[in-house]
């Protein structure tokens, strides 16, 4: 017998999410989901920069003091945030967090120069000192933000974690950023939508899904228009300035942390995106300014 598929919908790191997953009945569902929840609600207390007992906001606070020693499981992240500012030719820097100071945008103004001038001096993971357990940021003001992948990481964990308890068929989906544990208990894939960048209620295309993760990366989740110019939140560290060249990047990978860092490089990487695409070895498509698809199969 086929077993019925339950949603389990909840809310974490500012998103909508859901857990999606066969089972028994709705109360084993519910128990099984809510493991899954938990895994989701710990990543994000142990790394938001808004909660100040965070292990991102005690290394914040000892920018140019002190070092701070780290745990096995967030020295592996900054181990992974090492690896993708060197994949990205120094783009994916998770220093650059502090560049919100000068941007808001839920206001159409642009910061003025002389207050991001001095943000930009802060930004350099190529300055941090670190070793296997302890990262000290030399200046005061600099920070660490792990915006970038905590939410991918976050649904690559509750995925482990419903697969530790034997769930097969099924995804964690945290804010669009989907980790695919099994097909549907039927063996058919999951369709999932990828939103039009224009248009929040329209679906631009549909990725069937088995086994995976899809992350998309794009120009509309914070942004304002000046001018009849788009200004979004995926800013270049080099430069404080927001990336213009694509309206969304989406990548199909292994992991949800791993696709979703890809498809942050390539908005980063602007109009050399599609090179360094097509070098991850992982399926994408890509939408640019005037609304064409770019697909790749890998």
């Amino acid at each position: 017998m086929v077993e019925p598929v339950f949603r389990i919908a909840f809310e974490a790191m500012a998103s909508r999410c859901e857990i999606r997953l066969a089972a028994p009945d709705e109360t084993a569902a519910g128990r099984l989901a809510q493991a899954a929840v938990d895994e989701v609600r710990r990543i994000e207390h142990k790394y938001s920069r808004y909660r100040p007992d965070s292990i991102v906001s005690r290394i914040n606070a000892a920018a140019g003091k002190e070092a701070v020693e780290c745990d096995e499981e967030t020295s592996a992240l900054l181990a992974y945030a090492d690896c993708m500012y060197k994949a990205s030719h120094g783009l994916f820097d998770i220093t650059s967090g502090v560049l919100r100071r000068a941007w808001n945008f839920r206001a159409a103004a642009l910061p003025e120069p002389e207050k991001l001038a001095p943000l930009l001096d802060l930004i350099g993971w190529a300055k941090v000192h670190r070793d296997l357990r302890r990262i000290c940021l030399p200046r005061a003001g600099m920070e660490l933000d792990f915006g970038g992948f905590g939410k991918e990481y976050a649904a690559d964990r509750a995925a482990a974690v419903l697969e530790e308890q034997g769930v097969q068929f099924g995804y964690a989906n945290l804010g669009g950023d989907i980790r695919v544990i099994g097909p549907q208990p039927d063996g058919q894939a999951w369709d999932i939508g990828i939103q039009d960048p224009r248009h929040a209620d329209r679906i631009i295309a549909t990725i069937p899904v088995s086994r995976g993760a899809l992350a998309t990366s794009g120009d509309y989740e914070r942004f304002f228009e000046l001018d009849g110019r788009r200004y979004c939140h995926i800013l270049n560290p080099r430069c404080g300035m927001p990336v213009s060249h694509w309206r969304s990047v989406s990548v199909l990978g292994p992991l949800a942390i791993a696709a979703g860092s890809c498809s942050t490089i390539a908005m980063l990487k602007q109009k050399d995106a599609l090179v360094f695409l097509d070098s991850s070895g992982m399926s994408y498509l890509a939408i640019d300014q005037q609304g064409n698809l770019l697909k790749k199969n890998a």
